[in-house]
C-alpha cells in the first residue's frame, strides 16, 4: 500500500468554496427571526429576507417548498441558490438571509438568476445600511 503525502488545499478549490456552517442559517429560531423581523424583497426567481446579524459574513438559509415541485427540483432549486450565494463577493455584508425560491427558476438560465440574485442582493443591502443609521 502506497501512502501519499498530504496536499495543501488550493484556495480556488472546491473545498475552500465549500458551503460551511458558518455560512447557513441552521436552526428554527433563527429562520423564526429572520421571517419576524426582517426586511422582504422580491425578485423575478426568488423572494429574499435579510436581517442584521452582527457578524462579519452574511449566512444563508434557504426555504423550498412544495410548491416548487418535487424532491428533486426543491434539491436543484436549493443547489442553484447556494451555487449563487457561494460565487458572490457580496457576501461581507453581516445578515442572516433566507432565500425563497420560486418555481420559475428552474426554467431560468445561471446568468439570469445570478443577475436576479445580484439586483435583490444589492437593494437588500442598500436597506441595511440605511435602517442601519
Amino acid at each position: 500500500m502506497v501512502v501519499q503525502p498530504a496536499v495543501k488545499a488550493d484556495p480556488s478549490s472546491a473545498a475552500a468554496r465549500r458551503f460551511s456552517r458558518e455560512h447557513r442559517v441552521r436552526r428554527r429560531a433563527e429562520f423564526q427571526q429572520v421571517f419576524e423581523q426582517g426586511t422582504r424583497l422580491h425578485g423575478r426567481f426568488l423572494t429574499l429576507l435579510v436581517r442584521p446579524n452582527g457578524r462579519a459574513a452574511a449566512r444563508l438559509g434557504i426555504v423550498a417548498s412544495r410548491k416548487i415541485g418535487d424532491a428533486v427540483e426543491r434539491n436543484r432549486a436549493k443547489r442553484l441558490v447556494r451555487e449563487m450565494f457561494r460565487h458572490f463577493p457580496g457576501r461581507r455584508l453581516g445578515v442572516d438571509a433566507v432565500v425563497i425560491p420560486r418555481r420559475e427558476l428552474l426554467d431560468a438560465s445561471f446568468p439570469d438568476l445570478t443577475h436576479d440574485f445580484r439586483t435583490v442582493w444589492r437593494r437588500a443591502a442598500d436597506r441595511v445600511v440605511a435602517h442601519a443609521r
